[in-house]
């Protein structure tokens, strides 16, 4: 298996591929909006002319396809069993993105041994033709979640001000930071449903000040997104709310996020080749 590892990696590190951005968006528990965060901000980024990918990775209980009304034929259960390959469940939308989708009910997927892992790695590679790669995770933590968190080159924690959201959220970045080398992630945080930016800047700056003060790590405020009907009532309507109402307080404060994101000072993207690395690292069996 050392081999195989090896192999892998000098075939990686071969490849001259541009350069994409890894961005996975994840929360610690369910309910709080992170999917549909992650296909708006997938659409929103590619408004910018980005060529986006969206990868379900809710890897057993997957619902972007649902969001964009799509059902798919093809999805990451028959990568994983090698009945197809990743170039050939990718799906164009109307919105301007691809999306790859995750499966229901295979508890396989769910949880990858060594040898599905592998495969999953080496499809995922073919994917370097984007410029963006957004990542839905399955909430909470498992080895599976963590190994697209370490590869990422950039983490979006969602939450809500629910007093368990925040508990969860504190309680997933306490296991990053344990599990993870949390001082070379960049950790950000997406208050989402708040009533007010006050709202908002005040989660934040409670979990940045613990984190910093308890966990030794950082998180950064990447903004918040309103508790507005619109959002409901495009999950209904299946039909992104970026999309339905451009004008909307959460579009703009979608929009907003990609922005924050572009400007800041961040480290080189390690693109799909580092991604790759990164991932060899972790034991994803759950």
């Amino acid at each position: 298996m050392e081999d195989q590892a090896a192999r892998l990696r000098e075939m990686m590190q071969a490849q001259k591929a541009k350069k994409t951005r890894i961005i996975t968006v994840t929360s610690g528990k369910g309910g709080v909006g992170k999917t549909n965060i992650a296909v708006n901000l997938a659409i929103a980024y590619a408004q910018t002319g980005k060529k986006v990918i969206l990868i379900d990775a809710d890897l057993g209980l997957a619902n972007v396809n649902v969001i964009l009304n799509m059902v798919p034929q093809f999805n990451l259960y028959h990568v994983i069993t090698k009945q197809k390959k990743m170039s050939e469940i990718i799906l164009p939308t109307e919105f301007g993105i691809k999306i790859i989708a995750g499966a229901n009910g295979f508890s396989r997927i769910a949880n990858l041994n060594e040898e599905d892992r592998m495969n999953f790695i080496h499809e995922f590679e073919t994917l370097s033709s984007a410029d963006i790669i957004i990542i839905d995770t399955s909430a909470g933590i498992s080895n599976n979640v963590l190994g697209f968190v370490e590869a990422a080159d950039e983490v979006l924690i969602v939450t809500t001000p629910e007093p368990t959201a925040i508990t969860d959220a504190y309680g997933m970045i306490k296991i990053i930071a344990t599990e993870t080398d949390s001082l070379k992630l960049n950790l950000k945080l997406v208050v989402n449903r708040v009533h007010s930016s006050a709202e908002g800047r005040k989660i934040s700056d409670r979990m940045t000040t613990i984190v910093g003060q308890f966990l030794n790590c950082k998180v950064e405020y990447m903004g918040f997104i309103y508790d507005d009907p619109v959002v409901s009532q495009s999950v209904v309507r299946q039909k992104p709310f970026i999309i339905a109402e451009p004008n909307s307080k959460p579009a703009i404060c979608i929009k907003h996020i990609v922005s924050r994101i572009e400007k800041i000072e961040i480290e080189k993207p390690a693109g799909i080749s580092g991604f790759v690395d990164k991932l060899m690292g972790r034991n994803w069996t759950a």
